[in-house]
């Protein structure tokens, strides 16, 4: 299993949540963020200047059976690019174990309903 992390701008976020849905990644979490980066550029909107280091941006948790995680990093990464700087970031990280809480299921059954099952 693997936790995907992806920092994405928030104005993508519902072409990412539709691409993850038509990826059949069903459950994932998000959160609004801010975040500091490298890279400054200054743009100008409707005459107001700011810094693209500083928009806001949401972060989405995922975790995933290793054989999904492909394709829920390509979904992402096609729905949130936009070309320019501060598309942001994904980041796979290793998931030891998962437990369900209300069966007590562990690993990858306890992802999905075992309906689901594909």
């Amino acid at each position: 299993m693997k936790k995907i992390e992806a920092i994405i701008r928030k104005t993508k976020f519902e072409e990412v949540k539709e691409a993850l849905l038509a990826a059949d990644i069903e459950w994932f979490s998000y959160y609004d963020v801010r975040g500091e980066g490298k890279m400054r550029q200054a743009r100008i909107y409707r005459g107001v200047m700011y810094d693209t280091s500083s928009i806001e941006r949401v972060l989405l948790n995922i975790v995933v059976r290793d054989k999904n995680v492909e394709k829920t990093v390509t979904a992402v990464q096609k729905a949130a690019m936009t070309g320019e700087i501060g598309d942001g970031r994904i980041f796979v990280i290793p998931v030891e174990d998962t437990v369900r809480i209300r069966t007590g299921e562990r690993g990858d059954v306890a992802l999905y309903n075992a309906e689901q099952e594909s």
